[in-house]
């Protein structure tokens, strides 16, 4: 091979790819111009000297035809250049006759640009779904719509709203259905804020946090001396006080059955006797309800009244998991990102390798752990960006026992590039307070690291 021949030169120099070669001693033979475009270093400067020389000199953070030549196997690594550019080295060797290393052949694809164009199709593809699910609002719904922090693009979530809307203009009981953290409340919310009962109180009871008797007691109120640490002044329940409201049950199907039957006679007469009383009370409640449970089970069971849970299921509303309408991900990272940003001082944002992994994590919390991973990214990220190595162990998933196929390729490329750096550069400085320093991270860091590798080793 003449790397010296004039249609080589060509042929290289055409390649969107960087391209770097050494001999097999390291000296640099040949880089093309795509690779002095993506690195900002001219080949003048680097022809004719050796790798080791470069990366003890600083000019190249971390080399993968050191790593080929130490190791004899093609190696991958990522490397980060100040400008905040990743570029993605994939080093081979090239073979003599006496299978000693003639050259190596690294190629560097620049990832920054390649997850950029990946997500700009993505927020375009979001816009047309938003225009296309807005234009269907009435005026009056589209800002309460387009403000919601559950504010939905996908067709599944637009139904869940358009139906919403719908159901609000009248009193009809609506149930909702969908797993735990899915945004019930808000959406419960949104239907009281389009209604008619807007200016009126909206409460909600987790009818499966409480014991059967302080259910009872928050539901129905009680009056004075009712019962042993009763106040002496009695207490207004919840469908007193969201008289001419909304009162949103969540986890209707945790309440206990003594209380599903005083449920009942509430919805069928629109009264009630407060516990310990002798007096009826009228009420004009609105009542909206949600489960995670599977009602037609718990009847079969009989742990729920079928009675009560036609009454409740008038119109019901499932609401699909996050994993299941992931082009909301993006959006809704962004809106808590900003909203915890204000509420602790901060300007944080999130790397593009980071907010591709967030929008790869399937979410099993939906929303709400969505929420909490923000919040806690916000609070404990030190620099301004939040980068891939700042995500929790559940999102970067490198335990391979548990890694999820569908998205292995992209952790085990980060996971071997954090290595791979790790180590070569620990080789070169011998301490990890030195390599800390090399890479641009905390010595913490690189401990953590090292440690976590050991135990999944």
């Amino acid at each position: 091979m003449n790397l010296n021949d004039p249609s080589f030169e060509e042929l290289l120099d055409a390649l969107h790819d960087g391209v770097y070669i050494t001999d097999g001693d390291g000296k640099t033979l040949k880089v093309n111009r795509a690779y002095e475009r993506l690195t900002g270093l001219d080949s003048a400067d680097l022809i004719g000297r050796p790798m080791q020389e470069l990366v003890k000199d600083g000019v190249i953070s971390q080399s993968a035809s050191l790593r080929v030549l130490q190791e004899g196997k093609p190696i991958s690594v990522m490397q980060s250049l100040s400008q905040g550019k990743k570029l993605l080295v994939s080093a081979t060797p090239i073979l003599a006759a006496d299978r000693s290393i003639r050259y190596v052949v690294s190629t560097v694809r620049d990832m920054t640009e390649l997850l950029r164009m990946k997500h700009e199709r993505d927020e375009l593809q979001q816009l047309k779904q938003l225009r296309s699910s807005t234009a269907r609002l009435h005026a009056g719904q589209r800002d309460s719509l387009l403000h919601s922090p559950l504010m939905a693009d996908q067709q599944v979530s637009g139904r869940v709203f358009a139906l919403a809307r719908q159901v609000a203009a009248t009193d009809v009981k609506v149930l909702l259905q969908g797993e735990t953290g899915v945004g019930k409340t808000l959406v419960a919310q949104f239907i009281h804020n389009a209604s008619g009962r807007a200016k009126e109180p909206f409460l909600a009871l987790n009818c499966g946090a409480l014991p059967e008797n302080l259910i009872e007691a928050e539901l129905f109120g009680y009056a004075p001396g009712a019962f042993t640490g009763a106040g002496p002044k009695g207490k207004r329940g919840l469908l007193e006080l969201a008289n001419h409201g909304t009162l949103f049950l969540d986890e209707i199907g945790d309440l206990p059955l003594p209380v599903q039957v005083k449920l009942l006679k509430v919805i069928e007469e629109n009264r009630f006797i407060p516990v310990g009383a002798l007096e009826l009370k009228e009420v004009d409640v609105r009542i909206i309800s949600a489960t995670h449970h599977d009602l037609k089970q718990l009847v079969a069971e009989g742990r729920f009244r079928a009675d009560l849970y036609y009454r409740l299921n008038v119109v019901p509303i499932s609401i699909a998991a996050l994993r299941e309408r992931s082009e909301e991900i993006p959006l809704l990272l962004h809106y808590y990102l900003a909203s915890c940003n204000e509420r602790y001082q901060r300007q944080v944002q999130l790397s593009l390798e980071a907010l591709d992994l967030l929008c790869d994590y399937a979410w099993p919390g939906n929303i709400r752990e969505l929420i909490n991973i923000v919040e806690r990214l916000v609070v404990t990220t030190r620099t301004e960006v939040i980068e891939a190595l700042d995500l929790p162990e559940e999102i970067l998933n490198l335990d391979p026992q548990h890694a999820d196929d569908s998205r292995l390729p992209l952790r085990k490329v980060l996971e071997n590039a954090e290595r791979t750096a790790i180590r070569a550069a620990l080789q070169l400085h011998k301490t990890t307070r030195q390599a800390a320093k090399a890479l641009g991270v905390s010595q913490a860091t690189v401990v953590q690291k090292m440690k976590r590798w050991e135990r999944s080793d």
